[in-house]
Order: C-alpha cells, then sequence, then structure tokens
C-alpha cells in the first residue's frame, strides 16, 4: 500500500504523539519525582504542592493540575488551543498515574543524585522533542504561559522560563539546598537539551552536486528516493567546460545511497555534503511552521 505524504506524516505525528508522551512520563515518575527534581513545568509544581500536602501523593496532583490547566485553556484560550496537546497531557498524566499504582516507590532507584538527574532531564527531553516535532506539546505550564501572554505583555517564551525558574529556585526553599541546586542545573540542562534532541531527529542532508551527467541522478533522487532537485548550469574555471550543479535535499538514510550512486554514475563528479536541520519547503516543513 503507497501512502501519501500527508497520510505518512500522521502516522508519524501519532507515534511521536504516543511514545513520546510515554518515554516523558517514564523519566517524569521514576527519575523526577523520587528525587523531587523540581525542574519546572506541572511535574515540578506537583511534587512542591505535595510536598506541603502530604496526603496527595505527587502522581495525583500531577493530574490534578493538568486538568485544571485543560480546563483553564479550553475555557480561556479557546480554539487555539491544541488538542494534541491535551491528549498528551491527559495520557501522560494517566501514565504517571498507572506507574505509581503497578511500580511504587520508596526511594530513588540509585545512590547516585546526578546519574538520576541525567535521566530525569534526558527521557522528557526526548519525550518533549518528539512531542513538538508531532505539532504538541505535554500541556501544564505551556498552557499556564499562553494564559499569562493573553492578559500579559510577557511572550510565551518569557512566561515559561519565568514559571520554571520560580519552581525551580523553590525547591531551595522546600527541600533543601542539595536538591534545590539540583533542580536549578536540570532545568538549565532541559532547556538545551530539547533543542539538541529535536536538531538531531530533525536533520537533513544537503547535497550540491557538480557533474557532467545530471540526468540520470535527477532521475534517481525522484524515482528512488522521492525528493526533487535544483538545476543550475555552471563552468569549470579551470577546464572552461560546461557542468551542470544539483542541489537537493535528502534524510540522513537516504544519503549514503544517494552518495554511492552518484559515485557509480559519475566518478568524475563533485560533491559536497552539509546537515541541516531547518529545510522549510514542498516535501518538508510548510512556510507556516
Amino acid at each position: 500500500m503507497n501512502l501519501t505524504k500527508a497520510q505518512k506524516k500522521k502516522i508519524r505525528d501519532l507515534v511521536y504523539l504516543n511514545v513520546g508522551t510515554l518515554i516523558l512520563a517514564i523519566g517524569v515518575y521514576f527519575f523526577k519525582f523520587i528525587n523531587n527534581f523540581c525542574t519546572g513545568g506541572v511535574s515540578g509544581i506537583s511534587i512542591v504542592v505535595s510536598h506541603l500536602i502530604p496526603s496527595v501523593s505527587t502522581a495525583t496532583m500531577n493530574m490534578i493540575l493538568n486538568v485544571v490547566l485543560l480546563v483553564l485553556g479550553l475555557a480561556i484560550i479557546g480554539p487555539g488551543f491544541s488538542l494534541r496537546t491535551a491528549y498528551s497531557a491527559v495520557l501522560s498524566s494517566a501514565v504517571t498515574l498507572l506507574l505509581e499504582k503497578v511500580f511504587p516507590l520508596a526511594a530513588p532507584m540509585t545512590g547516585q543524585p546526578f546519574l538520576e538527574l541525567i535521566f530525569a532531564v534526558a527521557l522528557p527531553a526526548v519525550g518533549s522533542a518528539m512531542l513538538f516535532l508531532a505539532d504538541a506539546s505535554s500541556g501544564g505550564t505551556d498552557i499556564l504561559a499562553m494564559i499569562l501572554k493573553k492578559y500579559t505583555r510577557l511572550n510565551i517564551g518569557s512566561a515559561l522560563v519565568c514559571v520554571d525558574c520560580v519552581v525551580a529556585v523553590s525547591a531551595c526553599f522546600i527541600f533543601n539546598m542539595e536538591t534545590g541546586l539540583f533542580s536549578i542545573l536540570g532545568l538549565l540542562l532541559k532547556a538545551f537539551m530539547v533543542d539538541y534532541v529535536m536538531d538531531s531527529m530533525e536533520t537533513f542532508k544537503v547535497f550540491h552536486i557538480v557533474t557532467s551527467n545530471p540526468e540520470p541522478i535527477c532521475a534517481f533522487i525522484m524515482e528512488n528516493l522521492g525528493h526533487s532537485a535544483t538545476v543550475t548550469r555552471g563552468e569549470g574555471s579551470y577546464t572552461k567546460e560546461e557542468r551542470h550543479v544539483l542541489m537537493t535535499v535528502v534524510n540522513r538514510s537516504q544519503a549514503l545511497a544517494l552518495q554511492k550512486f552518484v559515485r557509480k554514475t559519475d566518478p568524475h563528479s563533485f560533491m559536497t555534503i552539509t546537515t541541516s536541520s531547518h529545510i522549510i519547503g514542498k516535501g518538508f516543513r510548510g512556510m507556516s511552521e
């Protein structure tokens, strides 16, 4: 069955949405909650509030806060509110609550807080990156930031940073200085790691191929790789002979196949291959994304 690009994107988004949410929930429950790492977000707020109200578990508080924010988001933000974000927020809350029932933890799994901080940041970062690539988010403070933006002059980025910083710094006073410093460090690491993971997952190879035989290469790109190419005429500065310059973009898994085909078809060709994580245009991201 041949799927269209739109259908493939829907399937990819569905996989990213569900797998990303599960990875995020696992990282939050097994490494963040048990160590009281308040690295921002609703999960961080849940850790603080559940410590102040011991009768309510962190996972339960996480569910309560997410539901409250979802209701506020739907009521205040209205049509601009993402259903994918709502789905992810509910699913992640439900999974953490389920994990709490199935795998109750009385203490951290290791005696190495820094090691657990790495996992507490890395797993949610991978999950969040997958959600962003599926045009969604885990909800929580993202919703709060949208609400703040509507009634203040803060942009969403600044609002998110403000909320997350307050949550992380509060850990210094509510728990202890070590937990607070780990939380602040985790917040800093999270900001870099989400961007890094997103760029790594959306990496493409840009080819510039100088050749005297462009037809078979263009045919291979279109028929075998499902992409197109831009062809311009050029001239060798030394030989003064006419050459064609092909520019095309393929994903990482296709890059080696194209490289081998070009070498086989025209051994005298000249190629430059660069890496890019931001390709905008037909077949890739739309101009509005």
